[in-house]
């Protein structure tokens, strides 16, 4: 049996307080095993973004618990979440969200250097650059490693995005409409770059989207609705 990746068991989450609380997870339960690509397929005001949010631990359930790789994370101070964060998860978003400043290279480089930074990895910044590179070769963007990301196209921007996404081998990567914005030619290539990329390294994927088209690139779907997930079709 792979090993999980993720375990999350009997999240809850709302938002407000008394008579005007909504609450968003339900209790709600996933595993996903090391290598997998897992679609979370729901409707828009579901709880897609919020679950992606817990389990990125940018936000705090209310009650339940989350493991990366068998590791509770319920009562990590913020700084150990972030530094769990940069070690073991990974982030795509519908927008590439690369800094403009940087450029493509610096860009994917980032997490690597991060992570140099604080000690936690004793990699050289010559070898970051070595592995950035790696990436970048094997999603043909080399010749744009010295732009700037407003020098590129939306596809060529999300597959650096995935490149930065995967540098610092996480455990799990997390996607959150990952080609809302692109074409389906530019969408369909990420969508292949993605599974190519994780299968290689391991990482397990958690996709949430509202596209039935998107989760033909998944090993396995769940359907989402009313702050759960289900294996099956979800309720009426």
């Amino acid at each position: 049996m792979a090993e999980l990746a993720l375990q999350a068991q009997g999240l809850r989450k709302s938002y407000g307080s008394g008579e005007t609380a909504v609450a968003v997870l339900k209790g709600l339960d996933l595993a996903v095993s090391a290598g997998e690509f897992v679609a979370v397929l729901g409707p828009s005001g579901c709880g897609k973004s919020t679950l992606l949010n817990v389990l990125g631990l940018m936000d705090v359930p209310d009650t339940g618990e989350i493991f990366f790789r068998g590791r509770p994370t319920a009562g990590l101070p913020e700084e150990e979440r972030s530094l769990l964060r940069n070690e073991a998860l990974g982030f795509i978003f519908q927008f590439d969200s690369l800094l403009p400043e940087f450029t493509i290279l610096e860009n994917v480089m980032m997490p690597a250097r991060v992570a140099i930074a604080s000690g936690r990895s004793r990699e050289t910044l010559l070898q970051a650059r070595e592995r950035a590179m790696a990436f970048l070769r094997g999603l043909n963007l080399v010749s744009l490693q010295g732009r700037f990301p407003a020098q590129t196209s939306g596809g060529e921007r999300q597959r650096a995005a995935l490149c930065r996404a995967l540098i610092n081998r996480p455990a799990l990567l997390l996607a959150d409409e990952l080609t809302g914005n692109l074409d389906r030619k530019n969408g369909e290539r990420v969508f292949q770059d993605l599974k190519d990329l994780a299968r290689e390294h391991g990482t397990a994927v958690v996709m949430v989207t509202h596209n039935e088209a998107a989760c033909r690139w998944a090993s396995r779907t769940v359907h989402m609705s009313d702050g759960l997930i289900f294996e099956g079709a979800a309720p009426a």
